[in-house]
């Protein structure tokens, strides 16, 4: 089989790009020249493809990247959706309704790259600006080309971030006075100091085609292994991030007890004493 080909199981996306890039590897592109900015149907695709590949079995791990010159420089600051919304409403709690509404469905939105289930790899080149902070920190793992810049944007438009980087990217680095430094400058830091930090597993040389090469590289070594052990790997590791050890090990108890009688299991080990590449059903 040819790859990459085009991923028909999503029909006609607005704003993304899809294609099988290798066996059991999606790759996912923001594609809203210049820069990638959002829009409010922009993330409700985005959620909506996530949701759809949830349940792909032809899909085992999913990269991100951005088409053109950045991954994505955050939100349209020029959408003004939200604030038409509120504007006909006169009266303050039912705008804070409106928003409070506004902000779930958002947060929910970018939380499906780990609801998704299935490994996620982020591939970023270019600027990678406010929302993509928030996007790179729910995923699984996260490259990035050397040139790419990073900032944390948000309080530079007079907001707070909103959409997930403040609970998740200080457990990612595990420094929280960077964090906190980042989250309140808005400074703009590169590849080299997101890697030390600990945000970035790697930087790959190179733009986008090399960063996105790399990625799709691990995809395919990841998308080889027994779908039941990867899907449940990640499943655990984002409950331990959130709760104690001892919860985390019960949890892998109960859920484990079932997924350990796998056929995917027995097909494993029979391939690595035959060393044989091993053949697994679609989950």
């Amino acid at each position: 089989m040819s790859f990459p080909k085009p991923y028909t199981g999503f029909a006609s996306p607005k704003y993304h790009k899809l294609e099988l890039a290798a066996e059991g590897v999606l790759h996912m592109a923001f594609n809203r020249p210049p820069v990638n900015a959002f829009i409010d149907p922009k993330w409700q695709e985005t959620q909506a493809i996530l949701k759809h590949v949830r349940d792909d079995g032809d899909v085992n791990v999913i990269v991100l990247s951005g088409e053109g010159r950045a991954f994505t420089a955050g939100l349209d600051l020029l959408n003004a959706s939200l604030s038409d919304v509120m504007a006909a409403q006169p009266d303050a709690a039912r705008k804070a309704v409106l928003m409070r509404r506004h902000l779930a469905d958002f947060q929910e939105a970018i939380s499906w790259f780990e609801h998704v289930e299935k490994p996620v790899i982020a591939a970023a080149h270019g600027v990678a600006f406010g929302l993509a902070v928030d996007i790179m920190s729910a995923c699984d793992i996260r490259y990035a080309a050397k040139g790419t810049r990073f900032s944390i944007k948000e309080v530079d438009a007079g907001l707070a971030a909103d959409i997930g980087t403040l609970q998740r990217f200080p457990k990612i680095v595990g420094n929280d006075s960077i964090a906190r430094e980042l989250a309140l400058t808005a400074r703009e830091f590169d590849a080299d100091e997101a890697l030390r930090i600990g945000f970035l597993g790697r930087i790959v040389d190179g733009g986008r085609e090399e960063v996105v090469a790399a990625a799709i590289k691990t995809a395919s070594d990841i998308a080889a292994k027994a779908p039941v052990a990867v899907r449940a790997t990640k499943i655990f590791m984002l409950h331990g991030r959130d709760h104690s050890v001892e919860e985390g090990l019960r949890y892998t108890q109960a859920l484990n007890s079932g997924l350990l009688q796998s056929d995917d299991l027995p097909v494993a080990m029979l391939a690595v004493m035959q060393k044989q590449k091993p053949q697994f059903a679609k989950l």
